[in-house]
Order: C-alpha cells, then sequence, then structure tokens
C-alpha cells in the first residue's frame, strides 16, 4: 500500500488577489482532504473553475503531509 499523503483544498475571498488575507476566515470554504496530491489537484481544478469570474475568490492545496512529516522529524529530534 502506498504511503498517504494527505493534501487538503480550500478557499477564500481574499482582500487582495496579490495576497493571501482573507476576508473573513470563518466562512472558508473546505473541498475536502485527499489521500495523494493527483486527487487533490483534480478537486482543486474542479472547484476553480466553478469560481472562474470572481477575481477575489483563490483556491489552495495545503501539503498535509509535510506538516505531519515535520512533526515526526521534531519528535525524533527531541
Amino acid at each position: 500500500m502506498a504511503k498517504q499523503l494527505f493534501h487538503l483544498v480550500f478557499s477564500g475571498e481574499l482582500t487582495d488577489p496579490r495576497e493571501t488575507d482573507f476576508t473573513d476566515p470563518s466562512a472558508l470554504d473546505i473541498v475536502g482532504i485527499f489521500p495523494n496530491y493527483r486527487t487533490a489537484h483534480n478537486a482543486w481544478r474542479t472547484a476553480a473553475h466553478r469560481s472562474v469570474d470572481s477575481a477575489h475568490r483563490r483556491y489552495f492545496i495545503v501539503h498535509l503531509h509535510r506538516l505531519l512529516d515535520s512533526e515526526e522529524e521534531a519528535d525524533k529530534a527531541g
């Protein structure tokens, strides 16, 4: 079985499309958590295409597995 490399896909309305400050963090749209980058990217693309007319809405992919890996590394170092 392949290692699970979780990815989070979410979006929100930005105060400025060139930045990553959200107008209302409590209104973030959580698309989902996916077991690999390929499925996360497909979900990101589908969701982003639905909001193509909104210049201030942006979708993101977060590599959750990297956050989990860094916690494991900190545990090993401690």
